[in-house]
């Protein structure tokens, strides 16, 4: 688990000392803080409505979708909704699509929030049935909502760049190579994740 700053910096510690280069990052940029987000279908539907727009923008479309359907959302109002309907709730068609995808994935108790599989593949693969959920929306969910601590994006571009600075690679490195890169810091494969973000947006304290 990476859910507070202790278990994240037994993590972190536990990665340092198998690949230097982190061990350097920290000294400096700090040590990341945990990121926590709740669990559950919202934190879900706030990724679907967030996808390829501004901050502003979803925060924006978050606050017509609470106005229409609830602060928690009325997953069967939402699943009976026509695409105009979603549409006054500032979605698209597509992100309507999406939406209703997860309402009624849930509520048929194909997708259980409260009992994703332990293992990390079996939990991935349950959360991309939901329309607009892809690997990397999934592993976020599961790294940051469930603070599972193997769980590692490696198609993040960020991890990819800033891994790929900390290890002396002058180009963004492929995916493939970067979950090859990361299988010896297993089980604590989040944790170089949430380094890589920390010092990919970080200023140097020295």
């Amino acid at each position: 688990m990476v859910a507070t700053q202790a278990s994240l910096d037994t993590a972190l510690d536990a990665i340092a000392g198998v690949e230097p280069a982190f061990a350097k990052t920290m000294e400096r940029f700090g040590r990341p803080e945990p990121r926590v987000r709740p669990t559950g279908h919202v934190t879900l539907l706030r990724t679907i409505v967030g996808q390829q727009v501004s901050v502003a923008a979803a925060s924006s479309m978050w606050r017509k979708l609470e106005a229409k359907y609830g602060e928690d959302p009325d997953l069967a109002a939402m699943a009976a909704a026509s695409d105009e309907e979603m549409r006054e709730a500032g979605l698209s068609r597509q992100k309507a699509g999406y939406a209703r995808s997860l309402a009624r994935l849930v509520l048929d108790g194909e997708v259980d929030f409260a009992a994703l599989p332990e293992d990390d593949e079996a939990a991935i693969e349950e959360l991309t049935k939901i329309k607009g959920i892809g690997r990397w929306s999934a592993e976020i969910y599961l790294l940051f909502s469930e603070c599972r601590a193997d769980v590692f994006p490696a198609g993040d571009l960020a991890v990819q760049v800033e891994l790929g600075r900390i290890l002396g690679r002058e180009e963004r490195p492929p995916e493939k190579l970067v979950r090859q890169w990361a299988e010896p810091w297993s089980p604590h494969r989040g944790a170089a994740a949430i380094l890589a973000w920390h010092s990919y947006n970080a200023v140097p304290l020295d």
